[in-house]
C-alpha cells in the first residue's frame, strides 16, 4: 500500500560535525550563511530558505570518524544554482578561501554545470545548476 506523503518539501536538514566551533566559521564566515539560531552543541543556518542544522559531537561519536559519501545514508547536499555567473563566481571564491572544490564541471547525465566542494567534516556539497 502506497502511503502517498503529502509535503511543502524539506523543513530541515540536520549534520553532525565534529568540531562545531570550525563547522559554524566555515558555514557562516567562509560560505557566508546567515546562523539563525545557536544552541547547546547546535546551530543553525539557512541556505536559501532551508534550515540547516549542525550538531557537535556526542559521546557515541566515533573519535576521527568524517563524512564518506560511499556509506549508506547522505550522498551530498545540492544546492540551486539560477545563474552562471553566480557558479562561476563561487567556484573561483571557493577556491580563493582554500576550500576543496572541484572547480566547476558538467554533469553529463543531466546536461548541468554545478561545482562540488566539502565541508571541514567532508561533507560533500554541490553548488548546482537549475
Amino acid at each position: 500500500m502506497k502511503i502517498g506523503i503529502k509535503t511543502d518539501g524539506v523543513h530541515h536538514i540536520a549534520l553532525r560535525s565534529t568540531d562545531l566551533e570550525r563547522s559554524k566559521r566555515f558555514y557562516a564566515e567562509t560560505l557566508g550563511f546567515p546562523v539563525i539560531l545557536e544552541g547547546a552543541n547546535i546551530f543553525l543556518f539557512l541556505a536559501g530558505s532551508t534550515p540547516f542544522g549542525v550538531r557537535g559531537p556526542e559521546a557515541e561519536t566515533s573519535q576521527g570518524d568524517r563524512f564518506d559519501p560511499f556509506r549508506v545514508g547522505l550522498d551530498h547536499i545540492a544546492l540551486a544554482c539560477a545563474d552562471e555567473a553566480e557558479l562561476e563566481r563561487v567556484a573561483a571564491a571557493l577556491s580563493e578561501a582554500g576550500v576543496e572544490n572541484t572547480g566547476v564541471k558538467l554533469d553529463e547525465t543531466l546536461g548541468k554545470r554545478y561545482v562540488a566542494f566539502k565541508d571541514p567534516d567532508r561533507i560533500a556539497w554541490e553548488f548546482y545548476m537549475v
